[in-house]
């Protein structure tokens, strides 16, 4: 493998470097930075809801899905797990005070309506709702008639 390089700790140390320490490596959302137009992705497939938090800049907040929560299996994809999900973010993205979003929708999924209705039972204004489900026009040239 070969030798490993050992390197001594300065013992001088930099203000500036103390503040990023202890910040790095938190995650989540920074609780001082108050955003309060936003936008929430939900990605309703047949196997499972996934749900983005983003500003709208599309710096991603919070997010959750359905099999993060703990739901396996075809219990993924049903309404009742959506909204889990959905209170589970909400969650997540109270202390930044978000109040007005835009939530834009993909997919075909069960958990679309029950997410959407769980987001605005939270007491968030919803401004704009926006289907972006991909939709086929016409697709690829069929492949040539078989000849045997």
């Amino acid at each position: 493998m070969g030798k490993k390089k050992v390197v001594s700790k300065v013992e001088e140390s930099i203000p500036w470097e103390e503040k990023i320490g202890e910040t790095a490596g938190k995650g989540g959302a920074v609780p001082s930075k108050k955003i309060e137009n936003g936008r929430i992705y939900i990605n309703a497939t047949y196997n499972n809801t996934i749900i983005t938090v983003t500003d709208k800049n599309g710096n991603v907040l919070a997010w959750a899905s359905s099999g993060s929560l703990g739901f396996s299996g075809p219990k993924k994809a049903t309404p009742f797990a959506a909204s889990k999900v959905a209170a589970a973010v909400l969650e997540k993205v109270k202390k930044t005070g978000l109040a007005n979003v835009e939530i834009i929708v993909k997919g075909v999924g069960s958990g679309r309506d029950s997410a959407i209705r769980t987001i605005a039972a939270q007491g968030i204004n919803i401004v704009s709702l926006k289907d972006a489900t991909p939709i086929p026009h016409n697709g690829p040239r069929p492949p040539k008639v078989r000849r045997v």
